[in-house]
């Protein structure tokens, strides 16, 4: 007696001579896009192109943290409204992401870190965030495993607490969105890499792929650590550079950690999952790179701090490492908005190492400008003409660990 019938998340399709919108990149930003297109304004004739496997990407090697408590006043109601979208995700999707709220904090070891994580708090405070600041005391009662004494090289003198902070099922995020994408009738074409673009009179005309070429009203480059490659393509220059960002795992351990740690002073943050494996990531590689393999040096250095915090985690072992592909920007600030060069050539790219928080509210957004021909008010300031107006954002303060 078969008690499920068995259903297909998304289909196989035939790949159109033509569609309204092309996305390159079927990741988080890519998926929500189309998502967005399709629900909200009712462009259903879209072809989400991947190069490999769904969620292979950097929405499958990032280490699922959700938060909000940047910096800036334009990025602090940017994540922020990212985070309500993804609060709600699970029942507008109807599939379970896996989402816990279970509260972040970024630790400050020195007066500096700690001077800078209150001009943070107030920030947050000002623009309607749940953010403050916490000492000693309050951080020993969250987070009683962690040392606290002054016997470290940097000793723990504050916090910021983000109580709504916390960490999702990376996989279903993808999951959930190309599972509704594929209800609407909106193509997923896994396997599908772009080779090139034709452009003419200031717009690209089709897209090349290794599957055939592709007729197109709009195209998204919607792609991580080759967004600067897609660019180039459709003749548009990109001011990123791509890193290497890398992560591991270890063996599953009782739960003792509900929290998600974060120091930026020491390069490294660190997580438990609900199986009781240990998250642990590190600042982005020093170099330039594609490379997407774990590194001895990076590890050795992700143990290290991460042993300074816990030193009762000696002893545990690894299971695995990986890395993500980051394209950092000048001012560590996104780029979302249309090329100035090509008229319907729009960008969702840059995000460095915090563009899986984004993916809700990004790909809405840019959903908004392809279906309106207007530019939201929440992207504005992260326009592609913002470099040659000098209007840099300097996210960086917030965002110098991939947490």
């Amino acid at each position: 007696m078969q008690l499920f019938k068995k259903e297909r998340m998304w289909r196989k399709c035939d790949l159109k001579p033509s569609y309204d919108v092309v996305i390159v990149g079927a990741g988080v930003h890519g998926l929500a896009t189309a998502y967005y297109l399709g629900s909200r304004h009712g462009v259903r004739s879209v072809a989400l192109l991947e190069k490999a496997y769904l969620g292979s990407g950097n929405s499958g090697r990032n280490t699922a943290i959700i938060r909000s408590n940047y910096r800036t006043p334009e990025g602090i109601p940017f994540y922020q409204a990212s985070v309500k979208l993804y609060e709600e995700l699970a029942r507008e999707l109807g599939w379970n992401m896996l989402f816990s709220q279970c509260g972040h904090l970024t630790l400050g070891h020195t007066d500096s870190a700690v001077n800078g994580l209150r001009v943070r708090a107030e920030n947050n405070q000002v623009l309607g965030v749940d953010s403050r600041m916490i000492f000693p005391d309050e951080i020993r009662r969250l987070v009683p495993a962690m040392e606290l004494s002054d016997r470290p090289r940097f000793p723990i003198l504050a916090a910021l607490y983000h109580p709504p902070g916390g960490i999702i099922r990376h996989d279903a995020v993808v999951w959930g969105y190309a599972r509704a994408c594929d209800r609407m009738g909106i193509e997923i074409h896994t396997f599908t890499e772009v080779t090139g673009m034709r452009v003419e009179n200031g717009k690209v005309r089709s897209v090349l792929t290794n599957r055939g070429e592709v007729a197109a009203g709009a195209v998204v480059n919607a792609t991580a650590g080759w967004s600067s490659s897609i660019s180039k393509m459709a003749g548009v220059p990109l001011q990123i550079v791509s890193h290497p960002l890398q992560a591991c795992v270890t063996e599953p351990l009782k739960p003792f950690l509900d929290k998600v740690i974060v120091s930026a002073t020491l390069h490294v943050y660190v997580n438990q999952t609900d199986k009781g494996e240990l998250v642990i990531g590190a600042e982005i590689d020093p170099y330039q790179s594609y490379s997407m393999k774990g590194t001895l040096p990076t590890l050795e250095q992700m143990a290290t701090y991460t042993l300074e915090l816990f030193p009762q985690l000696h002893g545990v072992r690894v299971l695995r490492q990986w890395a993500g592909v980051c394209d950092m920007t000048p001012d560590f600030a996104p780029i979302i908005g249309v090329a100035p060069e090509v008229e319907n050539f729009y960008m969702d790219v840059g995000w460095g190492t915090y563009g899986f928080k984004t993916g809700p509210i990004a790909g809405k957004s840019v959903a908004e400008l392809i279906a309106r021909g207007e530019t939201p008010q929440l992207i504005a300031p992260f326009s592609p003409a913002r470099f040659k107006a000098g209007q840099l954002l300097g996210e960086k303060a917030a965002a110098a660990v991939s947490a």
